[in-house]
């Protein structure tokens, strides 16, 4: 507590949950990204494709997985951290993230898997989880802007 509050002398700014969610969600898309390329925790790593549904590559045996899908992760987890170190980017990161999640879950749920649509690639695993993605960065930036707003 006592290095928390140094940090906000020197910086004159307050860290709270909305920032520290932002952290969290943001450490969280970086640790996924980076185990998107590890062998053993990606199955089929060796059939990890660029982008497209041909890649058969599964995080965790699981999550359709490609380059540029693990890229992405790893673009949210640097945006999240990048955006955390206030309250407002911390909160467009949460809501504006969630509502991208959302939309890739909508965008999952209606292309063709094996259709040049599938261009990310998304399989029933990674649409549920974009769902439970979304709504919960949503929950989680509104939580903390309530949090912030009862503080100040």
């Amino acid at each position: 507590m006592a290095a928390r509050h140094r940090l906000e002398e020197r910086t004159g700014r307050r860290h709270g949950l909305l920032t520290t969610f932002a952290v969290v969600v943001g450490v969280v898309f970086l640790v996924v990204g980076i185990l998107g390329f590890v062998p053993g925790v990606t199955t089929n790593l060796g059939e990890l494709e660029w982008y497209g549904h041909e890649s058969r590559a599964e995080l965790f045996g699981i999550f359709q997985v490609s380059v540029l899908h693990n890229a992405v992760h790893l673009l949210f987890g640097v945006l999240g951290l990048l955006m955390a170190w206030t309250a407002v980017p911390a909160m467009v990161y949460l809501v504006g993230g969630g509502v991208v999640y959302l939309a890739l879950w909508i965008y999952g749920m209606v292309i063709e898997r094996e259709s040049a649509a599938n261009f990310i690639p998304l399989n029933t695993a990674d649409d549920w989880l974009h769902l439970f993605l979304g709504a919960g960065m949503i929950i989680l930036g509104l939580i903390g802007w309530a949090a912030r707003s009862q503080r100040a």
